[in-house]
């Protein structure tokens, strides 16, 4: 029965503290577009101009030798 006298105080404290990182993590926009890193790996990037292509391809022609 003791034991009760010091667990019920400190999970009042762990409930505490884990309602400040809730809290300052809403405040700090963690929760503000859940759904667009989703959608934005399943979406293809742009292509590549050919400009882009060909210096990427001299580059690494130049590291070859």
């Amino acid at each position: 029965m003791d034991i009760l006298y010091l667990l019920i105080p400190l999970s009042l404290v762990f409930v505490a503290v884990i309602a400040y990182v809730f809290l300052w993590a809403v405040k700090s926009g963690q929760f503000e577009d859940m759904e667009g890193p989703a959608h934005r790996i399943l979406m293809d990037d742009e292509p590549a101009s050919p400009s882009d292509k060909s210096a990427a391809q001299e580059k690494s022609d130049s590291n070859v030798h």
